[in-house]
């Protein structure tokens, strides 16, 4: 059976290519031959092998959830304590990965997922909030997608498709920057890195503003009742629905932007949460180890969680603080709740208009939790925007306030990996991601432990819809995507695509390297020794055993790919640019 679906998904592919070349009769023969063996697949398909659909005619559907700023255990599914049962669901039909892998922060990593490029050839080399006047106007740090490459809705769209987004965008605010103007037939999208989840769109420091586009089009005001997880839901449908029907399949983006601070949830979500998390964060990171032991996730041996001078003692606090921060969680939780039961939504519409089965989904993280203070967007650093926020006990949440995770709990978030966003520790790149094919799969409810890229997502899509990558498009060459299909994993022929080709990594002068269970790692002080370490990450999930000593020539080699690396994607040296900036921003002297 995977024989044969592998076998359609390549003549597919060929037909296409026939088709491009203006060869169309060699192309419907193929077409048709194509057709009656799926046919034939889909009435012997009474093993648990991947199907498509039976009853489809078309490519399937594909639909992209991006959660914002989620923690790896944060979901039940990856071990964590918040009720996301939608999830659930979809891991139990889905494959699970557990080795999944993202950028540290939010843009550079929706550029390389658009892209299936690395960051900087994408044009995101560092986010736009923080270019700064040696970099501005190098290709890899444009702060918005580089003409040099393609999109994936550019490329699904030229195939064919209807192509839709809601949510977040971060990847250029200017009109020719939107997405939009990046393939998307309909959008309704947040443009910035974040900002409120309610109607009073105020952003995230005063230099901003936020910014909501319909269609291209700025949107001056958003209704009384927005919230973003709900409103996204509801735009997403109700594209879905305008064309459904018409024989053309759809590539859905859905983009939230929860769980990113500022923490907002309806009032009834946050009760739920209500005293769960009033034993605290070290509490909370124990209980995540626990489970993700249990789930084969992490090994038996690890007992050491990774040190982070930015936390503290739970025990040292007020009982007011205590509760403060307990409550902040409490919101976290919420927001992640409310996203789940807004994906179920989404899913029940798909399933009453027939959708759902012929659909390819994928989730994931953009970054791991957030553990920077508010003060550390740019403007924010002197207290006095924060201060007009009420952040009372009781009003934490809504409309009128700004709190956030901090470092303590988004480090018990991403336990027992090494901090969290804007670092290229594990804490911050590695992520949860389902993908569940069309039909029915054999790995329904498993898990797969392959090396997997964010860059990756894109060649899947187009394998998965049988589209090849163009060389060139709209009269501009585009560079092609570094990403690697998993169809084959997915299809259950192999357990990894990439074998021992490294991925690397440069953000904030936060660099590293990762080759199989190897990584060489480096951040500055005091995030860390501004030295290169090597740590094996199948052992050492935490990062806490430096083997650079041990091991010096295999780091002397990762140390060479990386800059290879660099070389290649045009990485440039920032020279203790951001070494200080992350100062600040943390509050270290």
């Amino acid at each position: 059976m995977r024989r044969c679906i592998s076998w359609i998904v390549q003549e597919r592919q060929e037909a296409k290519r026939q088709q491009n070349q203006g060869d169309n009769a060699m192309a419907q023969l193929r077409a048709l031959i194509i057709s009656l063996l799926a046919i034939a697949v889909a009435a012997c398909g009474a093993d648990n092998d991947a199907q498509p659909d039976p009853q489809s005619k078309t490519p399937p559907n594909i639909l992209l959830i991006v959660a914002d700023d989620l923690g790896y255990s944060d979901i039940a599914s990856f071990g964590g304590e918040i009720s996301t049962p939608v999830l659930d669901q979809l891991a139990n039909e889905g494959l699970r990965f557990s080795n999944f892998h993202v950028l540290p922060t939010c843009s550079p990593t929706r550029a390389a997922l658009m892209s299936g490029n690395d960051n900087h050839v994408a044009g995101m080399g560092v986010m736009s909030e923080f270019i700064y006047p040696e970099i501005a106007g190098l290709p890899g740090y444009v702060g918005h997608l580089a003409d040099q490459v393609a999109t994936i809705p550019e490329i699904l769209r030229g195939a064919s498709y209807h192509t839709y987004m809601a949510g977040k965008w971060h990847l250029g605010e200017a009109d020719d920057q939107s997405p939009y103007a990046h393939g998307f037939e309909q959008t309704f999208t947040m443009m910035n890195g974040g900002g409120s989840h309610w109607a009073d769109m105020r952003p995230l420091s005063p230099p901003q503003k936020m910014i909501y586009r319909r269609n291209g089009e700025r949107v001056s005001s958003l209704p009384d009742d927005f919230y973003s997880s709900k409103d996204y839901t509801n735009a997403l449908i109700e594209f879905i629905d305008s064309d459904n029907g018409d024989g053309k399949p759809f590539f859905a983006y859905l983009s939230f932007t929860a769980p990113h601070d500022p923490l907002h949830a309806p009032a009834e979500y946050i009760e739920k949460y209500r005293g769960m998390y009033d034993g605290g964060w070290d509490a909370l990171a124990a209980n995540r180890l626990a489970s993700l032991k249990k789930l084969g996730l992490v090994p038996d041996h690890v007992e050491e969680l990774p040190g982070n001078f930015m936390t503290s003692d739970w025990e040292s606090l007020s009982i007011d603080d205590q509760r403060a921060h307990s409550r902040d969680m409490e919101v976290y939780a919420a927001m992640v709740e409310y996203m789940d039961m807004s994906i179920g939504r989404l899913f029940e519409f798909l399933q009453s208009n027939d959708l759902y089965d012929n659909t390819l989904i994928i989730f994931f993280s953009d970054n791991g939790a957030n553990g920077a203070p508010a003060t550390a967007y740019p403007g924010n650093a002197d207290g006095s925007y924060l201060a007009t926020f009420d952040n009372e006990i009781d009003n934490r949440g809504r409309a009128s306030s700004f709190v956030d995770m901090g470092p303590n709990w988004a480090q018990a978030s991403s336990a027992p990996l090494r901090l969290f966003k804007s670092f290229t520790s594990q804490g911050g790149i590695k992520s949860p991601m389902i993908a569940k094919l069309p039909g029915r799969m054999s790995s329904g409810g498993g898990w797969s432990d392959a090396f997997l890229h964010v860059t990756d997502v894109m060649p899947t899509m187009l394998e998965a819809a049988a589209v090849d990558f163009p060389e060139q498009l709209a009269g501009r060459s585009v560079r092609q995507p570094t990403g690697l299909s998993v169809m084959p994993v997915l299809l259950g022929e192999k357990e990894d695509v990439r074998g021992d080709e490294g991925i690397g990594y440069e953000l904030f002068e936060m660099k590293a390297y990762i080759k199989q269970e190897m990584k060489i790692l480096r951040l500055p002080e005091p995030f860390g020794t501004g030295e290169w370490q090597l740590y094996n990450l199948e052992e050492d999930p935490g990062e806490i055993l430096d083997l650079s000593d041990q091991h010096p020539d295999l780091a002397r080699q990762m140390i060479e790919e990386w800059m290879q690396y660099a070389e290649t994607n045009e990485v440039y040296d920032h020279k203790g640019y951001f070494d200080e900036l992350y100062r600040k921003a943390y509050g270290v002297n």
